[in-house]
């Protein structure tokens, strides 16, 4: 996986690009760091969540073990089992919590169980509240195609072989959180409501946020919206442009709406580099570039926000699959994605570059050695092995590679 933070795995291209002037105290994680052990909030959550987390912590006892790297890690509930224990999705309590440590790692939320409760009850409740009140408008959607999977993907191999680019999804405004909504009466019939809203300050930060990770990559930005029949989408087109005008002339700036943009990535997603775009589009692409690597169960994810007092940015890394109630507890889910969150939390979160670039490399390596979870099985074979014996094969491999 590309490292968007250069060589050394900095996250102060994030940081920078927000604006060390427009937000005083916007530093880099390398340069002002305190030195106390990073603090890590897991959040299993539902369904697969708590199994491919176990893996996951396996990962991060690995590394305190062998690369002197230790982690504060605490553990507290988040969706469906913190409505269960506490009768919301989010206690303030673990808010409070989520809000103190340097980073948030959450396996997956939501189950067929929770379907008829409250709108603001729902599981999914939890996670949006912690992207809003942790204020993370920036989220990374790597997708990256490992060669060891490109037959793997429902496209042609010469169409997705080598693919390895980057959403950055708008995260806390948008439809998602636009006011008014609900389900009104209006004489017979109910209707829904649904607001978009954008102002240009969220636009522009998220904006700067692409094209400093550009900078860092292929140096180019493709921005998607639906400027044709939208006036949120008109601002958005016309914010973008000015941001890169004014700052980013060097990187190279396309608009694209967003469902020729859909077409394009199963057409030829090569063409892209850092798509750009807001959260409800960011939503939908993110999961349509995810199935161009073959399965949601290997895409991580990273939702970053404005720094905290030590320089580490507000943090919350997961996966992009599901819950997936239908397999929990059968030992059948990929920890891949899981685990690639984490590699995402060390490069982004803590400065840690070649510790995300030795795990990523043992991913890569235990794939090319033909080990599949069920998801990843298809007719070009490999090795069927459990949710366990995947952490277990990616264990060796950081083993090997030490």
């Amino acid at each position: 996986m590309r490292a968007a933070a250069g060589s050394s795995g900095s996250t102060s291209w994030f940081l920078d690009d927000i604006g060390a002037g427009d937000y005083p105290g916007c530093v880099s994680i390398e340069r002002h760091c305190d030195m106390a052990t990073p603090s890590l909030l897991i959040l299993p959550g539902d369904g697969i969540g708590p199994e491919v987390m176990a893996e996951v912590r396996r990962v991060i006892d690995w590394f305190g073990a062998n690369r002197d790297l230790a982690f504060d890690v605490s553990e507290d509930l988040v969706g469906g089992a913190a409505y269960d224990a506490h009768g919301a999705p989010l206690s303030d309590a673990t808010m409070a919590k989520a809000q103190e440590v340097d980073a948030v790692l959450l396996g997956a939320v939501g189950g067929p169980a929770y379907d008829k409760l409250d709108f603001s009850l729902k599981p999914e409740r939890g996670l949006l509240r912690l992207r809003k009140e942790m204020d993370l408008f920036a989220n990374l959607r790597p997708a990256q195609c490992f060669d060891a999977l490109a037959d793997f993907s429902s496209l042609k191999r010469d169409v997705v072989a080598g693919l390895d680019i980057m959403i950055v999804r708008e995260l806390t405004s948008g439809v998602y959180f636009g006011e008014p909504r609900g389900i009104v009466k209006e004489g017979n019939e109910r209707v829904g409501i649904n607001t978009q809203r954008y102002t240009e300050s969220e636009i522009a930060r998220v904006a700067r946020s692409a094209f400093e990770l550009a900078r860092k990559r292929s140096n180019k930005v493709c921005s998607m919206e639906k400027a044709n029949v939208m006036e949120s989408g008109v601002l958005w087109r016309d914010v973008v442009q000015e941001i890169h005008d004014a700052e980013y002339p060097d990187v190279e700036l396309s608009h694209m709406y967003a469902d020729a943009g859909a077409m394009q990535l199963t057409r030829w997603p090569k063409q892209f580099d850092v798509i750009v775009t807001d959260n409800l589009f960011g939503d939908m692409l993110s999961d349509l570039a995810a199935m161009l690597t073959g399965s949601l169960g290997m895409l991580p994810s990273a939702s970053l926000g404005l720094p905290m007092a030590n320089g580490r940015p507000k943090a919350l890394y997961e996966p992009v699959h599901g819950s997936a109630p239908d397999i929990a507890g059968q030992g059948l889910a990929n920890p891949i994605a899981c685990v690639l969150s984490f590699a995402m939390a060390l490069r982004y979160s803590f400065g840690e570059g070649a510790a995300a670039d030795l795990l990523e490399g043992a991913v890569q390596d235990v794939l090319a050695q033909g080990h599949r979870t069920a998801d990843l099985m298809g007719p070009e074979g490999g090795t069927p092995i459990s949710t366990a014996e995947m952490g277990d094969a990616i264990l060796a491999a950081l083993d090997a590679a030490a």
